[in-house]
């Protein structure tokens, strides 16, 4: 969850000079994109955007959703850029463990059929992959005992998406005070998985499953909104949830946010604060739009019945203040604060 930009700022993002939306974006160029877009003819407006998914945590619980929530969350983030969700291509690669063994195996099966199912879904092919397997090692201990060390059970999932026309592109990065932010798609008590699980060694819980049905009218109605040029910035929900994403996006915007989620609770029925702000729910967008375009994105969504629910307005302070379920006060940080806490882990020099 931390920011990778020490790892990324190592790889050269201006090969040929087509990049158009680059990995990190925003007023200090920090920001984590959802998804690069390049110009593969510079003579052309027409771009690809590139991105991936992943969480190997949900597979410890169910394999099948975590390849379902690995496709949708690479799905989701082209999207978050701009690229039409009819015209996405899908790549795999499986890293698993030794699959004589039944129950290795067995995940292999799930996920392989995730697979099937959500592209089938999704209407996003896939154009090419490949299987790393068997990825373990085994070794005597102090006591001679042999003991075997197996990677867990894991599919990166890439996505290609094309856009029109690259100028309407769309970035993370907030950019307005005054704006309104608007979440996209379906919240639900799922934190099985999840970095809030783990930081707080919590186990078992209800892994993030994908509405088949749902998730590919949430794109497109996300798509339509960027399309008629309504949404200011786009981030895709993901690792650590609604309380990750919108700060990301304040980083990356310098600006801070001000929320209040008793909407949230009431339209998902939920009341606990942890759930409202960490559940890593799939197929969910958070939407910068400003305060004139707020009704028409609201319309774009419901007249597809898809859910949507304010969240609050971009602030002119340098804090990210969040209400909870009930209206009390839950986060209240300064955003130098809590950004300083994002960068810090991998900020080596």
């Amino acid at each position: 969850m931390c920011s990778k930009e020490w790892v990324i700022r190592q790889y050269d993002h201006e090969v040929q000079a087509g990049s158009v939306v680059k990995p990190l974006v925003g007023v200090m160029n920090d920001g984590p994109s959802d998804a690069a877009v390049v110009r593969p003819k510079l003579q052309s407006k027409r771009g690809l955007a590139v991105a991936c998914g992943m969480n190997p945590r949900f597979g410890d619980l169910d394999p099948y959703w975590m390849a379902a929530s690995a496709i949708d969350e690479a799905v989701r983030n082209v999207i978050a850029v701009g690229a039409d969700p009819r015209r996405i291509a899908i790549l795999d690669n499986f890293c698993w463990g030794n699959t004589d063994r039944p129950e290795t195996l067995g995940t292999l099966v799930r996920a392989a059929l995730a697979c099937k199912d959500t592209a089938i879904a999704f209407g996003t092919p896939f154009i090419s992959g490949k299987d790393s397997l068997n990825n373990e090692f085994s070794f005597a201990d102090a006591n001679g005992q042999k003991q075997t060390v197996a990677i867990p059970s894991s599919l990166l999932i890439s996505a290609l998406g094309q856009l029109d026309d690259v100028e309407h592109a769309v970035t993370m990065d907030l950019k307005q005070a005054g704006n309104v932010l608007l979440l996209v798609g379906p919240t639900v008590n799922e934190l099985g998985g999840s970095h809030f699980a783990q930081v707080n060694g919590l186990d078992g819980g209800a892994v993030p499953r994908v509405d088949l049905e749902l998730a590919p009218r949430i794109f497109a109605a996300v798509h339509e909104a960027i399309r008629q040029g309504l949404v200011r910035s786009s981030h895709d929900l993901s690792e650590g949830g609604l309380a990750a994403a919108v700060s990301e996006m304040a980083f990356a915007g310098g600006l801070g946010v001000s929320l209040n989620l008793q909407s949230l609770a009431k339209s998902s029925g939920l009341s606990d604060d942890a759930v409202l702000l960490f559940s890593e729910s799939n197929s969910r967008f958070v939407l910068e739009v400003p305060a004139t375009a707020q009704a028409a994105v609201e319309s774009l969504c419901r007249s597809s019945d898809v859910p949507v629910v304010k969240l609050g307005e971009i602030a002119s302070t340098n804090r990210v203040q969040i209400r909870g379920a009930t209206g009390t006060l839950v986060i209240d940080s300064s955003l130098d604060e809590l950004k300083q806490c994002w960068k810090q882990p991998l900020a080596w020099r």
